[in-house]
């Protein structure tokens, strides 16, 4: 929840515009010291909207850890600025301020230094991956060596899709101090580290019926420490259905705060454990639940059963899902380049694309980030290439322009990508809708998109579905209408569509949609001159009901007017 005090009429104008905008914004109407304390306790951000000097008073006295306390912005009476004034990051005041700032037209300001020189803070460090910091981690001494561009190692067990990392953070072979240390095991490490505690770990448990929480807890503590497997990697309990209902059970996945996942007997039965009991599949229709539950999350078993009088458990180690994230980039111009893209670039350590699809966006790239520019024609290679990387842990980007799922990269990809890579589209806009834009709104009903190119799809299936088109009369974008290699097609497109249409049939002409050199033309299908068209150009061929309104191309929906 995110409180909002204000003390001035201004103030409290863009609180009650921030209240109304978010769903997640209460605005405190108290006075603003009585409101603050209110909301210090109910708040996990806080946005005041006071001069500074003010609101440091009334906030200093209610500090008391900066991972505990909310994070604070303070705006000014004009809503110029939105300060990151405390919990920049513990609290998620940077985070917040920048969210203030979108919505009220302000400029966020932000002093942590490690934002300051563009370098992530090593209390979020992996916190999109559920990493977890160990206590007593040396987060000053190895930050301000971040900082100040001191070589800082980072030692991971496995390699995790951390995204682009700065040029002083070098991968080590060996824990040598200052260190980032990413593992589930609790071993030594040289000082000052930072210690990350991976979701690395799950837990199969069985229990006999009424066992208690307390009983669990104890048997997995024992086993981990004994292993020397850090608590903090959990990321999961497992057992049978039929332990559904066990309070214990229940009881020990609230403790530790993890989702608890049930699989049923017959799952639990196939699976290839090292000690099977004909006792327990007697009771619950298989030989094991432990080992056996952890198998089936997926893990690799790294501690064999353990148990006590009322319980079983072991531990499997989870495979790491490396990151493939399918970005369309839109027709070119850079504030078409959607939220999520820039997001998803910022993420990842590899971008893989065609040059000219890369040379737009390495400006918004990070520092450290990789680069891949395989030749046109190579579909297949650039999706494995990007894959391969996934595979191997990383995060990758392969972008596309227009939307990545429309005669793009992503189903290539998609194609190749099984179960053991998260993938994530990132939708973008496509020719048709950028070239659509431009021309007014042809789409505005019916419609359908065809491309051209024989390439991958036979010359006979490209015209079957034109002429389909066109005796639908659906308005029609044509993609890759012309190349010097495939300079007949649209005229055969052409023909099939005069064949159903009357030749005054609107058509419009858009090449580089967005980029310089943009050229917009209204015809019609009877004066359209394929010759003049080239690869760059989308070619949207209207229906029956597109008209010219005030000069521009319009399918009515049907609506009354």
């Amino acid at each position: 929840m995110i409180g909002l005090v204000a003390a001035t009429t201004n103030g409290r104008k863009n609180a009650a515009h921030l209240e109304h905008a978010w769903p997640d914004a209460t605005l405190y109407e108290d006075r603003p010291k009585e409101a603050l304390q209110r909301a210090w306790k109910e708040c996990d951000g806080i946005v005041l909207f006071l001069a500074t000097g003010a609101a440091v008073r009334l906030v200093a006295p209610l500090l008391e850890d900066k991972h505990r306390d909310p994070g604070i912005v303070c705006v000014d009476d004009a809503a110029r600025f939105a300060i990151a004034l405390a919990g920049g990051h513990g609290g998620g005041a940077n985070v917040l301020a920048a969210r203030v700032a979108d919505s009220l037209g302000a400029v966020p300001v932000v002093t942590t230094a490690s934002d300051v020189v563009g370098v992530q803070a090593l209390d979020s460090f992996g916190a999109n991956l559920g990493f977890r910091i160990e206590e007593g981690s040396d987060l000053a001494a190895v930050g301000a060596a971040l900082v100040s561009g001191e070589r800082v190692n980072l030692l991971s067990d496995v390699r995790w899709p951390l995204g682009p990392l700065p040029e002083n953070v070098v991968r080590a072979e060996k824990p040598e101090a200052p260190l980032i240390f990413i593992s589930d095991r609790t071993v030594s490490v040289p000082r000052p580290a930072v210690v990350y505690r991976p979701p690395s770990l799950v837990a199969g448990v069985g229990c006999s019926r009424g066992a208690r929480a307390g009983d669990i807890l104890a048997l997995l503590d024992r086993a981990l420490e004994d292993s020397r497997l850090s608590k903090k990697s959990v990321a999961s309990l497992a057992s049978v259905e039929a332990k559904s209902d066990e309070a214990g059970m229940l009881e020990t996945a609230q403790d530790l705060g993890v989702p608890l996942r049930f699989h049923a007997a017959e799952e639990l039965s196939a699976m290839d454990v090292p000690n099977p009991s004909s006792v327990v599949r007697d009771a619950v229709g298989t030989p094991s639940v432990a080992e056996a539950s952890a198998l089936a999350s997926g893990a690799e078993l790294a501690v064999e059963k353990r148990k006590s009088a009322m319980a079983t458990v072991a531990v499997g180690r989870l495979p790491v899902r490396g990151r493939l994230f399918l970005v369309g980039l839109g027709p070119g111009d850079d504030a078409l380049i959607p939220p999520l893209a820039r997001e998803a670039l910022s993420a990842c350590e590899l971008i893989v694309g065609l040059e000219q699809y890369v040379d737009r966006i390495r400006h918004l790239l990070r520092p450290g980030t990789r680069v891949s520019t395989p030749p046109l024609g190579s579909e297949v290679e650039r999706a494995k290439e990007a894959l391969a990387e996934a595979l191997s842990g990383g995060s990758v980007a392969l972008v596309s322009s227009g939307d990545a799922g429309v005669y793009a990269m992503a189903s290539p990809a998609l194609e190749l990508a099984g179960a053991d890579v998260e993938v994530t589209v990132v939708p973008g806009v496509t020719a048709a809708q950028a070239a659509a834009s431009l021309l007014g709104s042809p789409l505005g009903h019916d419609h359908c998109s065809i491309s051209l190119s024989d390439l991958l799809t036979p010359w006979e299936v490209i015209r079957e579905r034109v002429r389909v088109a066109a005796e639908a009369d659906f308005v029609v974008s044509l993609y890759n209408p012309r190349s010097k290699g495939r300079d007949w097609q649209l005229g055969k497109a052409r023909e099939i569509l005069l064949q159903h249409r009357p030749p005054d049939t609107l058509v419009g002409v858009v090449r580089e949609a967005y980029r310089e050199g943009q050229d917009v033309t209204l015809t019609d299908l009877g004066s359209l001159r394929p010759e003049q068209i080239d690869m760059l150009t989308v070619v949207i061929v209207g229906s029956s009901q597109t008209e010219v309104r005030a000069g521009r191309m319009v399918t009515p929906r049907g609506y009354r007017v």
